[in-house]
């Protein structure tokens, strides 16, 4: 096991959530990895983080940055449209590169990167954190084990009757759309619920009917069918007025209903009797993220969350809203 740090920079200190402090706690949590850089266009947040992070070096800009030698890691926490431009940059200056979901807008934007990565022989990867929920876990292990059988049909739902918030993710220029946001955490988690299925076409229905002072649309609907039949299907709503759960899985054996709520629904056979029970999630393990990327990159472990698992979650939104205003059904991109 390699006793060396990976030395580390933070690319974007919003104050949004304060994603900036905690992507550098957690490195520097793991013990194996140093955060040494941030940097904002913001003035006002480069004080923030010095005062976060004491003895740390505060850059303007990305190109000031990524003159620094000694930076192996740069983790790009900035509005979606700004990934892929970023995250070249860094690329092609030799550093690895973890970007904040969703990984970037386009299944091409994400092959460039997946290129460069390859070209200048560094790592790049998406945090897809929430792989490490609890709740997500819990049913995740079910499947696993086979308790529900094989699954043929996910169908996922979040949302309600609300009026999005007026910011950046609520303009589709900067955000992608309604589908970039909490849907990339879904789709992720429904691709990884049909681990080792090829996706064989992907059917879209986005739809903006009410809210007309923001321009993300107003409902999203996402429909994957899978080479061997099974399907999963998600919606993201902002004008949906009556509940669904949040997770429906139906596999050969049992079936699995979740809202949520600390723990899940599962149905399944006993002796021929239809059974039901609750299932509590897990604890959330955020922190192994970082601790299987330094693994990767100290130790060459297994890298937990690859950038073509990523590129996927990209193909399945960008596809649907394509086969939204085509009218017709789309083939994946990518299997």
């Amino acid at each position: 096991m390699s006793e060396r740090k990976i030395k580390s920079a933070v690319l974007g200190y919003g104050a949004s959530f304060q994603m900036g402090k905690s992507h550098a706690h957690w490195m520097n949590d793991t013990g194996r990895m140093e955060t040494i850089a941030m940097c904002d266009i913001d003035a006002t947040r480069c004080v923030a983080a010095e005062a976060d992070y004491p003895g740390i070096t505060t850059y303007p800009c990305i190109e000031e940055m990524l003159k620094n030698k000694d930076i192996e890691l740069v983790v790009v926490i900035t509005p979606h449209n700004t990934h892929y431009e970023l995250a070249m940059k860094a690329l092609n200056a030799g550093k690895s590169v973890v970007l904040e979901k969703p990984m970037c807008i386009t299944v091409q934007q994400a092959t460039d990167m997946i290129e460069a990565a390859k070209k200048n022989n560094v790592m790049l990867t998406t945090f897809h954190n929430r792989r490490h929920d609890g709740d997500f876990k819990a049913i995740k292990e079910v499947i696993d084990k086979g308790t529900i059988g094989d699954v043929f049909q996910i169908e996922a739902f979040m949302g309600g009757w609300n009026h999005p918030s007026h910011w950046w993710r609520s303009d589709k220029k900067i955000s992608g759309g309604a589908m970039y946001d909490w849907g990339a955490h879904f789709v992720d988690w429904m691709l990884n619920f049909m681990e080792g299925q090829e996706m064989e076409s992907i059917t879209g229905f986005f739809q903006k009917l009410v809210w007309n002072d923001v321009t993300n649309e107003d409902q999203t609907q996402a429909i994957v069918k899978f080479r061997n039949g099974a399907t999963a299907d998600l919606t993201i709503s902002t004008i949906a007025m009556a509940p669904k759960p949040r997770f429906r899985i139906l596999g050969t054996k049992g079936a699995i209903t979740d809202t949520w709520s600390g723990s899940f629904k599962l149905h399944t056979m006993v002796d021929g009797i239809k059974v039901e029970g609750d299932v509590k999630y897990k604890d959330g393990t955020w922190n192994l993220y970082y601790v299987n990327l330094a693994a990767h990159m100290l130790d060459g472990a297994p890298l937990e969350v690859t950038p073509e698992s990523s590129r996927r979650v990209i193909a399945v939104i960008e596809t649907a809203e394509l086969s939204s205003k085509a009218g017709k059904t789309l083939s994946a991109p990518v299997p």
